[in-house]
């Protein structure tokens, strides 16, 4: 009797989960928004909480903290999210520039030409530089630094730790990234997923 109810429960537990495994694997990209941040500043404080926040609003942001395990290799999975997301937030914080690999990231959103919003964390545009510490090519520092250039002229957020309201900043990147789903909605009505989050949000 205790086998027959197990082997129904399997069998049940297939039926709800094979559809959910189909569904993911074939419609939508791998995530909405892809959340480019220098781990050691923000990761705890203001990228942690925007990401727990979209994730509860219905949507699939990446960080790399919550989205990848142990053993997984960082190209691999960030390049593939990056290439395959909607929207890009790059927040920007004191120690951002010292990362070749957040640089990288931010490159790569420019070049797959994703609209990013800037977030500025403790840092103004004009401090953020790209630093030479001899182990990168000339064409590489090129790369990132046109990417840096990029996203410094781009219309963003700015947000002081210390002195700032949080509440009213996760507002204001809310309204921001949503408005951001609603444009790139009109522009790809083929979308039906992102229709649906902004539906969800109204």
């Amino acid at each position: 009797m205790q086998q027959r109810c197990s082997s129904s429960a399997k069998n049940l537990c297939r039926k709800i989960l094979q559809p959910r495994t189909s569904i993911q694997a074939t419609t939508g990209p791998p995530c909405d928004i892809f959340i480019n941040h220098r781990g050691i500043d923000t990761k705890r404080t203001i990228s942690g909480l925007l990401h727990d926040h979209f994730f509860r609003m219905g949507l699939r942001p990446f960080l790399d903290s919550r989205n990848m395990k142990p053993g997984d290799r960082l190209f691999e999975k960030i390049n593939p999210a990056i290439r395959n997301c909607k929207l890009g937030v790059a927040i920007f914080s004191p120690n951002y520039c010292d990362s070749y690999f957040c640089l990288h990231e931010l490159a790569l959103l420019m070049e797959s030409k994703k609209r990013v919003i800037p977030i500025f964390c403790d840092v103004k545009p004009s401090q953020l530089q790209v630093k030479d510490y001899g182990t990168r090519s000339a064409e590489q520092l090129q790369r990132v630094g046109w990417a840096l250039e990029e996203a410094k002229y781009t219309v963003g957020l700015t947000f002081d730790t210390l002195t700032g309201d949080w509440s009213h900043f996760l507002n204001d990147a809310n309204d921001a990234v949503i408005k951001n789903l609603v444009e790139l909605e009109a522009e790809n009505p083929s979308s039906k997923k992102s229709t649906y989050i902004v539906q969800g949000r109204e």
